[in-house]
Formats: C-alpha cells, sequence, structure tokens
C-alpha cells in the first residue's frame, strides 16, 4: 500500500494515518479489555513474573500461618521464630504501577495490505491499552519512537498524562510518509531509554515491528526484562509472511532496485522461511522472559485481535 517517492501527507488518510480524536475515542472499547484481574477472571499478565522474582509488582500484605503448598521462600522466619511455628508471609497485586508505552511510529511500520497500515495498527493498540491502564487507576506514559527521534511522556496517573501521550502518537503517525529512511536499531536505542527511566516493578509494553528484532534489540529487551515486566506486541502484514504468486514483482528503495519472479516456488519458499523463522525467534524469547506475547496483524482491527487473545489466554 505504500510507494516510494510519496507526498508527506498534509493531514490523515483513512487506514494510513490517525487522528488524536480517534485514539481518544477508543476508550469506550477498551471498557471491553481483560487486560487485568478482576473478580471474575484472572489476567494473563498476573503470576508470570512474580514466581520468578518475589515482591516484582506486589505489596506486602500480612503473616499468616503456614499452610501445605505455600511457597517456603515467604517464610517470615522472624514471627516463626517468635511463634515456634511456620509462618508465610502473604503479598497483593499492586494497585498502582507505571505502565509504559513503548510505541514504534517509523518508515518500517508505513505499509499494510490488510484494514490499514501497521502504523496505524500501533497507535490503535497503544491507545486501547493505554485507557485500559489509566481505568485500572495505574500510572501512564510512554515513548514514541521512529525516523525523527523519541519523544517521552513520563507515566503519572492522569487522564492528562494519557492524552499527551496520544497527540504525540497521532502526529508522529501523521508524519510519516515514504521518503523515511529508517533506522535498523531505533528500537535497541528506545529499549535503552526506557531501561534508564523505569523503575523495577513498571510494565512496559512494546509495540513495534516484528522485523525490528535485532541482536541489539533483543539484549536490550533482556537485560529490561530483569527488572520489569514486559508485554511483546510485535506487528506485521499477511505480505510480512508471504508472497502471492503474481509473477514478477519490482521494488525499489532509494537508490535500490530489486525484481523478485515470484512464480519461482523457492524464491516464494525461502521469503515465508525468514518469516517463520522471526516469529519463532519473538516465541523464544517471550518464553525466555517469561513474557505474554501478543502479535498483531492488519488483517484485524487491534481491538478485536486484543480482545480474543486476551480471553483466549485467560
Amino acid at each position: 500500500m505504500s510507494r516510494q517517492g510519496a507526498a508527506r501527507p498534509t493531514e490523515p488518510v483513512s487506514g494510513v494515518h490517525v487522528q488524536v480524536a480517534e485514539l481518544i475515542e477508543m476508550r469506550q472499547r477498551a471498557r471491553e479489555l481483560p487486560l487485568f484481574s478482576t473478580l471474575q477472571r484472572r489476567s494473563p499478565l498476573v503470576g508470570l513474573h512474580h514466581s520468578r522474582l518475589r515482591g516484582r509488582g506486589v505489596d506486602f500484605d500480612h503473616v499468616r500461618a503456614y499452610q501445605p503448598g505455600d511457597d517456603v521462600r515467604n517464610i517470615d522466619w522472624r514471627v516463626t521464630a517468635r511463634t515456634q511455628e511456620p509462618h508465610t508471609k502473604l503479598y497483593h497485586e499492586e494497585r498502582e504501577r507505571p505502565i509504559y508505552l513503548l510505541v514504534e511510529q517509523s518508515r518500517r511500520l508505513f505499509f499494510g495490505s490488510g484494514k490499514g497500515f501497521k502504523s496505524l495498527l500501533a497507535a490503535q493498540a497503544a491507545a486501547l491499552i493505554g485507557w485500559v491502564a489509566l481505568a485500572h487507576n495505574d500510572q501512564v506514559g510512554g515513548l514514541v519512537f521512529g525516523d525523527d527521534g523519541c519523544q517521552e511522556v513520563k507515566p503519572r496517573r492522569s487522564k492528562q498524562s494519557l492524552l499527551q501521550l496520544l497527540d504525540r502518537l497521532a502526529r508522529a503517525n501523521q508524519q510519516l510518509h515514504a521518503d523515511l529512511q529508517s533506522d535498523p536499531e531505533d528500537l535497541g536505542l528506545a529499549l535503552r531509554r526506557t531501561r534508564e527511566v523505569l523503575r523495577p516493578g513498571s510494565l512496559a509494553v512494546i509495540l513495534c515491528d516484528e522485523r525490528a528484532l535485532t541482536d541489539t534489540a533483543e539484549k536490550q529487551l533482556t537485560l529490561l526484562g530483569r527488572h520489569i515486566d514486559l508485554l511483546l506486541l510485535p506487528l506485521s502484514d499477511p505480505l510480512d509472511h508471504a508472497l502471492p504468486d503474481a509473477g514478477l514483482l519490482r521494488f525499489a528503495r532509494g537508490g535500490a532496485r530489486l525484481e523478485l519472479d515470484t512464480h519461482d516456488h523457492s524464491i516464494r519458499h525461502a521469503y515465508a522461511e525468514q518469516a517463520r523463522l522471526r516469529q519463532l525467534r519473538w516465541q523464544q524469547l517471550a518464553r525466555r522472559l517469561r513474557a505474554p506475547l501478543l502479535p498483531l496483524s492488519t488483517e484485524r482491527p487491534a481491538f478485536e485481535q486484543l480482545r480474543d487473545q486476551l480471553i483466549g489466554a485467560t
């Protein structure tokens, strides 16, 4: 859907660019997303890190007598020594914590063959998660990164903070055009900045192109995951995973030109294999970091995908 040499857009285009009013309107749909636990439903985000690092994202509640099945690491040895009976420390989920939306808006995402561009999908998904987090009484902030650098909003439990982030996200989205040059390491740089500003117990939500996972970015995600919780949302388009059998296709970028004969089965197979390996790398990283992985595609609206994946994970 994107083509080289297109002029910089002067106003948002449906399916390509987003307006801040649209991101604000998503507040209504966000109420239906089970991102966090309720009395009726357990969130897929709960327990993924707490079992590995006690106290991360939780607050101390009280002490009670030890019961079979309790984690021995939670034994309160002072109370146990005083009472001569084993006692366990109990924790409850932290009700307020920084949630940091790391959202890519680069030329790499300025493409789509489905319902819209990947850059649009990233903005919509970020808005939905931001509204859910604010309704959950959490602090919301983030970093919009792309071809023109980074724009940061510090996490605060404030509607104004989220609106400021959405405004910067919409502005970055509207400035995207096909002539921009992407930095392959922009995700790694944004993650490094995130490590500098977030405190332990925070949640970082990563919305980036599926192809952005370089060695540098993976290293930064690994370092980041040692101290905070992660939610990974790699973005893709159907054409990222499979070439159509459409004959000779010509590609151009800068001064480079490339022709592919998509009638050649070996070319289509090699292309699909590269995509499979990218997806596998994300899956292996998510397992290693014990982080939820919610891949998104331009095939369907962001809300439908998030709702179905979150409900299916509960």
